[in-house]
């Protein structure tokens, strides 16, 4: 029986020290406040954590990190995507050696899968290498360019990949959304991916979702998860829009760099973003504090003690 992951899975940032090097001493931190705000698992190496910008060396050594600092509570989920597929498997094997939790991977967006039968015998073969994790799909069209169905994705699977647990959906096709929760009897898990629309993730049928703003914002998530549970739905988008607010403003500050902002005004600095991308200077960063304290980002995010 494969397990299944629920609840709210925060997308860590992977830190990062002015010279570029990667503060490994800063992950226990990270660790702590997603402990103290009650997430169920960290989503690592993924979009947030940069993993495409990192070397192999520090991927790896980023999951053993996570995995050493991890409080019992906390649930590890490692993303091994690759456009290699031989370094896909590796980071697969080294997740499951470790004592992961589980693993997903975004397909390969440079030699892309043609169809729907190249892209679940990659993703076997990637699952096939940790056999003991569940495995998910992550499916970010955004990113890779494949357009692929998340529901077509498990009706081609035909028991191809034992470990598949579900998906990890990071779209707006929402009709897909809804669509693929209810494959093969609703028996795989959707991880819904869009923070600022969790509530029409949850309406459609989403058991657990993965987000980047669930590392700081997570007790406005778990006011809306339980105003959603008692059926309170006026209560639920109020806190939606809420969460809108701040997003919005994250993301008219450059989204990524944003959020290692947000975090550093919590209290767990991770450094600024690796190149390509672009850190905020001062004067933004000053900005957007200015910015979020309007929308008040502050009355409900949650700091380090």
């Amino acid at each position: 029986m494969i397990k299944q992951l629920t609840g709210l899975i925060a997308a860590p940032h992977t830190p990062f020290r002015p010279n570029g090097e990667i503060a490994y001493d800063i992950i226990p931190l990270q660790a702590r406040l997603l402990a103290h705000n009650g997430v169920a698992g960290a989503f690592i190496c993924g979009t947030t954590g940069e993993g495409a910008s990192l070397t192999s060396d520090e991927r790896r050594r980023v999951v053993e990190a996570w995995v050493a600092a991890r409080p019992a509570s906390l649930a590890i989920i490692v993303h091994v995507g690759h456009l290699s597929l031989g370094e896909a498997s590796a980071y697969a094997r080294h997740a499951q050696e470790c004592g992961a939790d589980a693993i997903a991977s975004i397909a390969p967006s440079f030699f892309k899968p043609p169809g729907l039968s190249e892209l679940v015998a990659w993703c076997a073969q990637v699952a096939r290498s940790a056999p003991a994790l569940p495995f998910y799909y992550y499916h970010m069209p955004l990113m890779t360019g494949i357009n692929l169905l998340a529901t077509d994705f498990l009706n081609a699977v035909h028991d191809q990949i034992p470990n598949l647990a579900g998906i990890k959906f990071t779209h707006e096709n929402l009709m897909d959304f809804a669509r693929s929760t209810e494959v093969a009897g609703g028996k795989y898990t959707l991880l819904f991916g869009r923070d600022e629309i969790l509530l029409s993730g949850l309406i459609l049928g989403a058991k657990g979702a993965v987000g980047s703003t669930y590392n700081y914002a997570a007790p406005l998530y778990h006011r809306l998860l339980a105003e959603f549970a008692r059926r309170d739905l006026e209560a639920a988008r109020r806190s939606q829009s809420q969460s809108m607010e701040f997003v919005d403003v994250l993301h008219r500050y450059g989204g990524m760099a944003a959020g290692k902002s947000a975090m550093r005004f919590v209290g767990v600095d991770c450094g600024a973003v690796r190149l390509p991308l672009r850190p905020l200077t001062s004067k933004e960063e000053e900005n957007l504090r200015i910015d979020l304290e309007k929308v008040g980002f502050f009355n409900y995010c949650s700091k380090l003690s």
